[in-house]
């Protein structure tokens, strides 16, 4: 094929006809370089280390451990940041895998660490030098992080279940001025319906201590949830662009509008999302080299199969943050002190799975 026939020909080109018709500087230019971005393995071993310290601290503070003042009390925090960071590695070494299987040059994850409370990370993330040619490709790389994030995130939160304590419905008395805030998790209908299945109580009508394997597994479904929002090139962009090509832009519009709905009649964190969506993350997806050839069969059944996941991890209200005093103080007839192991749990009229964790004094009360 020559320069001259492809210049007159319809159509858009299949890729290996670009190959054959521009030079692998062009190719290049146009979709990246096609070695692996750089980086020293020291840099991703130190930042894996610094996030499993950070959320190994915000564990140990979560269970009403000071991790500081003993080697033991810092272990207690290691069920929570092991399970969590597990579930993060899965997550990106399914992109990792993927990508190389590829041919797309992907860099090795890089862990971020963050401050040392309720969760001690802001996640994790790989490069990519270029994108997928194909729509097919594409859905392989963008479906499998969130797939193997799964296969952790599942059997954490049925594990952590087990673990879990659960109590009757009671009141727990005055919050004391020192509890700090307390954060409430919402649920999905995933983690509504293992609580049923493991626990085997309506979680309406008691209350779970859920166990820190359960909080990391709940973290788990959160971040698959919010990458699979079909926006942009998020995961769940990556997997409708390739289900529905361009028509993916009306899908992402639609959702755009409904994440400032949720942000404005309901939680005020999806207001920062919407934001973040349309100025950093952007709305539409780009285009692949080849927009033209649809999924196979089994990839269109893995693709609706992805976002019945997301439909099932999905929660309007992940996460709020409740002041002692805006709960209501009930005095039982005997005044009960809050010792260090009482200082979390839930309060009496809050959803049964949701989770209270108090942060240490001078900690500032905001999320």
């Amino acid at each position: 094929m020559t320069q001259r026939n492809f210049q007159r020909g319809s159509g858009t080109p299949e890729p290996r006809e670009l190959e054959e018709v521009l030079s692998p500087r062009e190719l290049e230019r146009l979709f990246g370089r096609t070695r692996a971005p750089s980086s020293s393995p020291r840099l991703h071993l130190f930042l894996f280390g610094a996030t499993l310290v950070t959320t190994t601290i915000a564990g140990s503070l979560d269970a009403g451990v000071d991790p500081f003042s003993s080697p033991f009390a810092f272990v207690a925090g290691l069920p929570f940041s092991l399970t969590l960071l597990s579930i993060l590695l899965f997550h990106e070494f399914g992109h990792y895998i993927l990508a190389r299987r590829h041919g797309i040059p992907t860099s090795l994850p890089y862990f971020i660490p963050g401050l040392p409370i309720l969760v001690g990370t802001f996640g994790a993330f790989i490069r990519m030098n270029g994108m997928p040619r194909t729509r097919a490709a594409l859905f392989d790389v963008g479906a499998a992080g969130p797939w193997a994030g799964m296969v952790v995130a599942v059997p954490a939160v049925v594990i952590g279940l087990l673990l879990s304590e659960v109590r009757p419905l009671a009141d727990l008395g005055p919050i004391p001025e020192d509890f700090g805030v307390i954060y409430t998790f919402g649920n999905s209908l995933l983690f509504e319906m293992l609580s049923r299945l493991v626990l085997g109580v309506d979680p309406d009508n008691v209350t779970v201590m859920l166990h820190p394997v359960a909080v990391a597994g709940w973290f788990g479904l959160f971040v698959t949830f919010l990458n699979l929002l079909p926006v942009g090139q998020l995961d769940g962009g990556h997997v409708v662009y390739a289900l529905l090509g361009r028509g993916h832009r009306i899908v992402a519009r639609v959702v755009l509008v409904v994440v400032v709905g949720l942000g404005l009649y309901g939680w005020q964190g999806w207001l920062l999302w919407a934001a973040m969506l349309a100025f950093v993350l952007k709305v539409d997806h780009p285009d692949t080299l080849d927009a033209h050839t649809p999924l196979d069969p089994f990839r269109r059944k893995a693709a609706w199969a992805t976002i019945a996941m997301f439909a099932l991890v999905f929660m309007p209200v992940p996460l709020d943050v409740i002041l002692p005093e805006d709960l209501p103080s009930r005095r039982p007839a005997v005044e009960r002190r809050f010792e260090p192991s009482q200082r979390r749990g839930p309060a009496a009229d809050l959803t049964p799975v949701d989770v209270s964790i108090p942060l240490p004094a001078g900690v500032p009360r905001s999320t």
